[in-house]
């Protein structure tokens, strides 16, 4: 057994799930259902329909070792809109925040701090400036947290997106 075997049999770590659903009524509340009633966490959940298809692609983020993983994609599978269910490894994951700030805050500063997070300056209005930025989860939480010195109106995150490499 390999070193990332035996890693991933043994340790919680967050992981993605992407799930391939027919898209009708009902079912993202039969998949956050399945979640809830076994105390399986979703850390993030971000579904949009497949351009061309009647599908909707749901990416999920949680945390658990192999065997909690393991039961998450057996149970998802046993759902009747389910077509595919794929555990992610290595994974290519962007998410996207837009802050709003206050229009007193300088704002070439602003500018600076979101190109470094591959963001930009969206909109500035009397009262305020939104900022959006793209990239990966963990930088964007980043972000997030040097912002707060700027002392945002409000913050809304987009959820995880992932494909695999």
């Amino acid at each position: 057994m390999n070193n990332f075997n035996h890693y991933y049999d043994s340790e919680t770590a967050r992981r993605v799930v992407s799930v391939i659903v027919i898209n009708e009524h009902n079912v993202l509340s039969r998949i956050v259902g399945l979640f809830s009633a076994r105390g399986y966490n979703i850390d993030s959940l971000t579904v949009a329909p497949m351009s061309g298809t009647e599908y909707s692609r749901m990416t999920i983020v949680t945390t658990g070792d192999k065997r909690v993983i393991d039961q998450i994609v057996k149970q998802l599978n046993k759902l009747i809109p389910v077509l595919r269910v794929n555990e992610h490894i290595n994974v290519i994951e962007k998410e996207t925040v837009l802050i709003k700030i206050p229009i007193d805050q300088p704002l070439s500063d602003v500018e600076v701090i979101a190109r470094a997070y591959n963001g930009h300056i969206q909109n500035v209005t009397e009262d305020a400036i939104v900022i959006s930025a793209t990239d990966a989860p963990s930088r964007i939480a980043n972000f997030t947290n040097i912002m707060n010195k700027y002392k945002p109106l409000e913050v809304v995150k987009s959820g995880v997106v992932a494909m695999e490499r």
